[in-house]
């Protein structure tokens, strides 16, 4: 699940660097930063050193994703929105998100906090990768995407607490955020906001 995750969202954070137009150091930095900063996050929430300071592979198959990026920007006019992004970023949603739920649930974490670790493994590379592309996270306000990770989260969870085994929790967390991702993508789903609920201020 680590290595897919790593590999998915060095590519899509990379793609959104070329959007930008960055070199190829900033295109590589932003990559390994949504690739790595929410395993990062992770791995201090239950205080152990961060993977990617353990094993030179981590860093080889973020460096990996951001080639992978380049290499679609050769073939593709628009590599960032292309269904191939799309998916890889639905995919790397996914394995963070169980690689995160795993982790908190074998460091003794509460329910909330597998939920919590589940969520912020998932989408803190990509916060963070926003605020480096100079823009507010879009998780925080479009789009139907930390929310996959809370229910993939709650799913694993759920399963184990009713005495599945973890390869059946982790399959459920990766099919539920892939799912309602790629359905949310499908469908256009969006969290509402205050206006859109009609609710004014005085």
């Amino acid at each position: 699940m680590n290595t897919v995750g790593l590999i998915a969202f060095a590519l899509v954070g990379s793609t959104k660097a070329i959007r930008e137009e960055f070199d190829l150091f900033g295109i590589t930095v932003v990559g390994l930063a949504m690739a790595f900063v929410g395993g990062v996050t992770r791995d201090l929430l239950v205080t152990r050193v961060p993977l990617a300071l353990q094993s030179p592979i981590e860093i080889g198959l973020g460096l990996l994703g951001v080639g992978f990026a380049v290499g679609l920007r050769v073939v593709l006019a628009s590599p960032d929105t292309h269904p191939i992004t799309v998916v890889s970023d639905a995919i790397g949603l996914g394995a963070f998100a169980t690689t995160g739920a795993i982790v908190a649930t074998g460091a003794g974490v509460s329910a909330f906090g597998v939920v919590a670790v589940a969520t912020i493994n998932a989408v803190g590379g990509g916060a963070f990768a926003d605020i480096l592309l100079d823009r507010s996270p879009f998780i925080l306000f479009d789009d139907f995407y930390a929310s996959c990770a809370v229910l993939g989260g709650g799913a694993y969870w759920l399963v184990t607490a009713v005495g599945f085994p973890g390869s059946t929790a982790a399959a459920a967390c990766a099919a539920v955020t892939v799912g309602t991702r790629l359905a949310a993508v499908a469908y256009g789903w969006e969290l509402p906001t205050i206006q859109a609920l009609g609710i004014a201020g005085r």
